[in-house]
């Protein structure tokens, strides 16, 4: 056993999409950081599909990019295609989504986190943690190394006792070709922690030369999609996804299997995703369904591999090859990667702090499917924020919370830590109930002040997010004092943005003279500042009337027990979760707002006997 004679202020884990992130947002803040993995070849890699955003996912992507993280950056650089989901809906649920190069993102990610400045990387199996007194002093590798921190980020991804399943067959691995790491769990739960076992899956790649793309339906990109808010990235060569569909015998084969598939025959313990079910789930749960639409998406410019996006399963290899090729368009098929189910560990969702750090180890932070999530951009939101506090820990500054008022990466991370759960957890705009104020359009004007202070973003990146917000108000000021006759009345151009049927750029058509081209980001950003005005200052008023409820802080050594009139069950959720003050203690699942009153009449009396 060695010890690496250099302290790091702090130490992540693994270098999937959360230790990247967290790795990048410590190092740019000025901590002494080191990025430790099993492998440097796999920094970035995308295990499942090699795509960036999507419904709600879009928009955690714009946020990393507004507090200075890579995800965004990188994806800009490296995808195949971009689409703006939900582009015909209202703003709040428009998406942003890309296709990305499996092959180039890695590498992309990779050239960046080594040109970051006070960051360092090594390659390294971690196998324990090294405690004392209650705090994380560093860790231990299979290597028999041990590295010096002041704080660590564990980001593990599905690799903590992974267990791999295709048919009845299983066997160790943190996803396919990678070991699993078997130190963890084992070190974690002699820490007290309690563990939990989720499952994801993936499905099978086919070659792309053995697909039929005539009887297919092409779809290609949309021009002016992108997620970073800085200069524009060059961007390589776009292509074409596309859709096709399961048949009758696609249904019939699964139906005649499904004794075969480990998820129905009690051999996968771990829960799986909701909302991103197994082709033998759909099949089960939409018996009436006659077919399934699926994606055919393309894993970059130099592989011939195609991700089949919709038929995610755990069946045996020779069932797999009979349902590929039922699918219309793919009869002749040729299967380069089986699909797959993991399970894996995770930390049950009670064990930590708004800031990431855990309850029972100081200098701690779990951050991405360690804390029961599923997907890239999930991961890599807690990645930024618990980067973020591990430094502001190991520097001496006030730690970084995100309310849910402010994005939906704090939206994410107090669901998180408020409600037990049941499935990995996957973001959604229905999970944002102000969600009109945290549009992926203007995630930089919400959180760039934010990052600036912290020191995730330069100062030419804050003044240009002030510039922004002074010409909005300025024109929004504007236009709502410029009036012209319409018909017999009198109307401003304010009050005339705001019917169905105008819009910015109509406005510029009619009135060149008196309408500016601020060009299409901020020509938005006037629009729906506009059309929006009185469901964004509702909104405003309803944060503000819940921020009252947060401003009520909550003792660390208050007890529960000894106050009067409040439920056993409510009493228990409330020593089991620790809630920071009586708005985190309102979204605990199961709390009423009868529970809350009388917490609140508690609190006051204890305030007063103190004073």
């Amino acid at each position: 056993m060695w010890t690496y004679p250099k302290i790091y202020d702090v130490l992540v884990i693994g270098a999937g999409h959360a230790g990247c992130e967290a790795a990048h947002a410590a190092a740019r803040m000025g901590a002494e950081t080191l990025l430790l993995t099993m492998n440097l070849d796999t920094i970035g890699k995308m295990s499942c599909n090699p795509s960036i955003g999507g419904t709600a996912k879009g928009h955690i992507v714009r946020e990393i990019d507004a507090l200075g993280g890579l995800m965004g950056k990188v994806a800009d650089r490296q995808s195949l295609q971009f689409r703006m989901l939900n582009a015909s809906k209202g703003p709040a649920v428009r998406s942003p989504r890309s296709q990305a190069d499996k092959a180039g993102y890695a590498q992309e990610m990779k050239q960046r986190l080594e040109n970051t400045p006070y960051l360092e990387i090594k390659q390294g199996t971690t196998e324990s943690l090294r405690v004392e007194n209650g705090r994380v002093t560093g860790v231990m590798t299979q290597e028999g190394i041990i590295y010096q921190a002041k704080t660590v980020v564990l980001s593990s991804g599905t690799f903590m006792r992974g267990l791999i399943h295709i048919g009845m067959t299983n066997f160790s691995g943190g996803r396919g070709g990678d070991k699993a790491a078997t130190g963890l769990s084992p070190c974690l739960e002699s820490l007290g922690f309690k563990l939990g076992r989720l499952k994801t899956g993936t499905p099978p790649r086919i070659n792309r030369r053995s697909i039929d793309f005539s009887v297919c339906e092409e779809q290609p990109g949309d021009e002016n999609v992108h997620f970073s808010y800085d200069e524009p990235e060059p961007r390589i060569q776009q292509i074409s996804c596309h859709i096709t569909y399961t048949t009758p015998e696609t249904k019939k084969i699964i139906q005649d299997n499904i004794h075969r598939s480990p998820l129905y025959a009690g051999v996968i313990q771990g829960v799986g995703p909701r909302y991103c079910p197994s082709i033998e789930d759909k099949i089960v749960r939409f018996a009436d369904k006659e077919r399934h639409q699926i994606f055919l998406e393309p894993e970059g410019l130099t592989t011939e591999e195609i991700y089949v996006n919709g038929i995610s399963t755990s069946l045996p290899f020779d069932v797999q090859m009979a349902l590929i090729r039922s699918i219309t368009g793919l009869g002749k098929a040729e299967v380069m990667r089986p699909a797959y189910a993991i399970e894996y560990d995770y930390v049950k969702s009670d064990q930590v702090f708004p800031t990431l750090e855990t309850k029972l180890v100081e200098g701690l932070f779990l951050a991405g499917q360690v804390n029961g999530t599923t997907g890239y951009e999930e991961a890599a939101g807690q990645g930024l924020i618990a980067g973020a506090n591990a430094a502001c820990k190991a520097l001496d500054k006030p730690p970084f919370i995100m309310k849910r008022s402010d994005s939906y990466i704090g939206v994410m991370i107090d669901d998180l830590i408020r409600f037990d759960l049941s499935e990995p957890y996957r973001m959604f705009t229905s999970r944002a109930e102000h969600r009109l104020l945290l549009r992926q359009d203007n995630a930089d004007l919400r959180l760039r002040p934010m990052a600036y202070e912290l020191g995730l973003v330069t100062r030419q990146q804050f003044d240009r997010v002030t510039q922004k917000l002074q010409t909005i108000e300025q024109e929004t000021t504007r236009l709502s004092q410029l009036f012209k006759t319409i018909g017999a009345k009198s109307t401003s151009l304010a009050q005339l943005i705001c019917r169905p049927d105008w819009d910015y750029a109509r406005m510029l058509q009619e009135y060149p003279d008196l309408v500016t081209d601020f060009g299409l980001d901020l020509n938005t950003q006037i629009e729906l500042k506009l059309k929006y005005a009185g469901y964004i200052e509702r909104q405003e008023k309803e944060v503000q009337k819940l921020e009252k409820l947060d401003d009520h802080r909550i003792p660390k050594q208050f007890t529960y027990d000894q106050v009067i009139g409040l439920r056993a069950e409510a009493k228990q959720k409330f020593a089991r979760f620790t809630p920071d003050n009586l708005g985190a203690a309102s979204r605990i699942s199961g709390i009423s707002p009868a529970d809350i009153s009388i917490l609140m009449i508690a609190l006051q009396k204890s305030y007063s006997e103190r004073r």
